[in-house]
């Protein structure tokens, strides 16, 4: 698994992820706050499978 997403990428990602799952946990959002899991593990992992699957990089690394 080559990774594919990029610095500011995963930071988003961790951030939005982590903001959604605490919204789902003080009942702000509702329950699909916890689909915040998603752009969490996807930044934290540093691999996308849409982005794999479209071809998408935003990772500066090349190998």
């Amino acid at each position: 698994m080559t990774k594919n997403v990029g610095g500011i990428d995963r930071t988003l990602r961790i951030l939005i992820g982590l903001a959604l799952i605490a919204g789902a946990a003080t009942n702000t959002i509702g329950m699909w706050g916890y689909l915040g899991v998603v752009p969490l593990l996807t930044g934290l992992i540093g691999w996308c499978p849409p982005y794999a699957i479209f071809g998408f990089n935003t990772c500066s690394l090349k190998k």
